[in-house]
């Protein structure tokens, strides 16, 4: 057993914990390229997060690096092997109907409220607490010790891509972005739109016409809202409304409608929710497809939310494309509708985020459903892979990782898997480590995200530990 009681170190600094987690929670880090510059590609909220990060690793005594503002890294130690933790600054859009201000990180009954207090802020703060923990008690090492902070971890991974392009990739590491005890195996995700081709001849005649239709706003998240703008035919618009009001009570789902200059306008919502496993949300773009496809539509939007039906609502699992799988490391293959669009000239798009099992041929799959899509007439398109990743359970790193955990909790050290794609994968010989605990509830990229500031203290107790036993 270690001697040093590192929790208690924790409690030490844990006030310039709060006041640093604070600071970095209230800056609103949402990818946002509409706006970008040549010095803040990802958006300036993205930069700043990233800044907030390594300008307190330098007042800490810290090594910093900025890599052409996409990522960093703080560093101290040397050696010939590395020890790097991998980290990530941006987060997922807010969403609607929080009960407090999401960049505000209000404290209410023990826990702290933000996007990002959970994924991944909190524990990036937890990680780099935990590295000034061993720096401040002058602790013997062999190995330097490196956090990497990225900032396109939610969309397309471009920060960890363009990081390691100029610095040399870690000897071992953990991410602290999902579930303790440790998470030794990660699903491939394949992100890909699937686009509806547009015939000329289509017959445009139709009762409704859909002038437009959108949901969702990332691959990764269910979608928490939608709407569709109508325009329908005189003297039908009222029983359009009658069935749709009947839709809404029958599906149990909040939703809306409203006439604007002539146009009718419905909205639903539904329950936001990591892409990972889309059964823990209501995808509000598939609720409101599954009604529009009751209506009297021209041919072209027709087709568009017929297919929407037949291959996409109440199945999550590929099931109806034939692209099904499962193993006994990983579980099930999943798919998440988490862009759904349709516009009058430009027809249909739906953007999906398929998380596939280790052992699944993802080559296969995608050729499969290719030549499925060829036969109803939509392509696949803007197709990007991030294989499945890996670690032997008999690892020197899984071995200390348990063991760190184990004396630090008092519980056994169980290996999981999980469908959601790490900054571990990364890394060769890397695997996700905490931050949420057994039996707390995972609200990652919903409404109200907090973590326990309690949980916070004794992850950075249990990553000051883990960083001195791999690199002492």
């Amino acid at each position: 057993m270690n001697s040093i009681d590192w929790l208690n170190e924790v409690h030490n600094r844990k006030d310039s914990f709060i006041n640093d987690l604070q600071g970095l929670l209230q800056i609103k880090s949402v990818l946002d390229e509409e706006n970008a510059t040549d010095d803040a590609p990802f958006g300036q909220g993205v930069k700043e997060a990233l800044s907030y990060m390594l300008t307190i690793g330098e007042k800490g005594g810290f090594v910093s690096k900025n890599v052409q503002n996409v990522a960093g890294h703080l560093l101290f130690g040397e050696g010939t092997e590395s020890v790097g933790i991998l980290c990530h600054v941006d987060v997922v859009p807010e969403g609607d109907g929080w009960t407090s201000d999401p960049y505000k990180a209000e404290i209410r009954d023990g826990k702290i409220y933000a996007r990002g207090a959970l994924d991944d802020k909190g524990p990036t703060m937890a990680a780099y607490y935990a590295m000034k923990i061993v720096k401040e008690l002058h602790l013997p090492l062999s190995k330097e010790v490196r956090m990497i902070i990225g900032t396109d971890e939610e969309s397309d991974w471009r920060c960890v891509d363009t990081y390691f392009q100029h610095e040399s990739m870690p000897t071992i590491g953990f991410a602290p972005d999902a579930d303790f005890p440790i998470i030794f195996a990660e699903k491939g995700i394949a992100d890909f739109d699937i686009v509806q081709k547009i015939s000329k001849t289509s017959n445009d005649t139709g009762e409704v016409k859909i002038i437009s239709f959108a949901s969702g706003r990332r691959y990764n998240m269910v979608p928490d809202f939608a709407q569709a703008v109508l325009e329908v035919k005189e003297g039908e618009q009222t029983e359009v409304i009658q069935r749709y009001k009947n839709y809404l009570k029958l599906e149990n789902v909040p939703g809306r409608y409203l006439v604007d200059n002539g146009d009718l306008v419905l909205e639903l919502e539904g329950v936001s929710a990591h892409g990972l496993e889309p059964n823990n949300g209501v995808n509000a773009g598939l609720k409101l497809a599954n009604f529009l496809v009751e209506l009297e539509l021209d041919e072209k939007a027709a087709h568009y939310f017929q297919f929407v039906r037949n291959f996409f609502v109440n199945d999550s699992r590929g099931k109806k494309l034939g692209i099904d799988y499962e193993d006994e490391i990983t579980g099930e293959l999943t798919l998440n509708a988490g862009i759904l669009e349709y516009h009058l000239e430009k027809g249909g798009k739906i953007g999906q985020t398929v998380r596939y099992p280790v052992t699944n041929d993802m080559d296969k799959t995608k050729e499969k459903l290719a030549k499925l899509l060829t036969e109803h007439d939509f392509s696949l398109e803007n197709f990007t892979d991030s294989k499945p990743h890996h670690v032997e359970k008999n690892s020197e790193l899984i071995q200390t990782l348990s063991r760190v955990y184990e004396e630090q909790t008092g519980e056994k050290a169980k290996l999981l898997s999980i469908g959601g794609g790490t900054y571990a994968r990364s890394l060769e010989k890397g695997v996700a480590f905490g931050p949420l605990f057994p039996g707390r509830e995972d609200i990652a990229h919903k409404k109200d995200e907090y973590m326990y500031i309690e949980d916070l203290m004794k992850a950075t107790a249990i990553y000051a530990q883990a960083i001195y036993e791999l690199a002492k």
